[in-house]
């Protein structure tokens, strides 16, 4: 391949600048997603399944809001390797890339077993309701988001935040909070009923820093 051709290649494949927009769409929808859940589904792991017999819409609009959060993150890590570029540490890419990538196959499997949980009480809902199967679903699904999610999310602020210390790729303070905040769930998450929100708050500040430094015009 001539230089030419993969001078061209490369500005094909260049990542578009409104791709950093995707970690704002993904803190939003995971921000709706755990408002809707939140709302039919009780906080209490061992309460007996009575939200099923309810009006379980909202935990359906949640559920199918997973898969399009789950593509907007993905578009957010790539728009922070493109943002890093040559600067990019092999060691740290690859437990940013590993940590993002758990935190996305956890949510997406939690989010197929409340999915199962729904289906399965609608096929028999008498034997579903306060039954092992249930609680086996429902502490899966709990421990998933609140204990699994939560801290591979503190790995994947941990490691942004060191990357973007050392690279400047976002305002130092925003790195140092990121630091502490991740510490805090790392150690703390199963009791604080706030935690899920820290995640996806986190990302819509790195998104809101990334695009207000690419809009701004270049120094003198």
């Amino acid at each position: 391949m001539t230089d030419n051709q993969f001078g061209l290649t490369r500005a094909q494949l260049r990542t578009p600048r409104a791709a950093a927009v995707a970690g704002v769409v993904f803190s939003v929808l995971l921000l709706a997603v755990f408002w809707l859940m939140r709302l039919s589904v009780p906080a209490d792991p061992y309460e007996p399944g009575a939200w099923l017999k309810g009006s379980v819409s909202s935990v359906v609009v949640a559920l199918n809001l997973v898969p399009f959060a789950g593509v907007a993150f993905l578009w957010f890590i790539g728009a922070l390797r493109d943002r890093l570029g040559a600067r990019e540490d092999r060691f740290f890419a690859t437990v940013f890339l590993g940590s993002g990538l758990l935190v996305l196959a956890m949510l997406f499997a939690a989010a197929g077993v409340v999915g199962a949980i729904i289906i399965a009480f609608h096929a028999a809902p008498e034997a579903m309701i306060d039954s092992a199967t249930f609680h086996f679903g429902r502490g899966l699904a709990y421990g998933m988001i609140n204990i699994y999610v939560v801290k591979t999310a503190s790995v994947f602020m941990i490691t942004t935040s060191t990357i973007a210390l050392y690279t400047r790729l976002t305002p130092r303070w925003l790195a140092i909070g990121g630091y502490a905040v991740a510490v805090v769930l790392l150690i703390g998450s199963y009791y604080f009923d706030w935690s899920l929100l820290v995640f996806p708050l986190w990302v819509l500040l790195v998104s809101v820093c990334i695009l207000t430094d690419e809009q701004a015009p270049p120094e003198a």
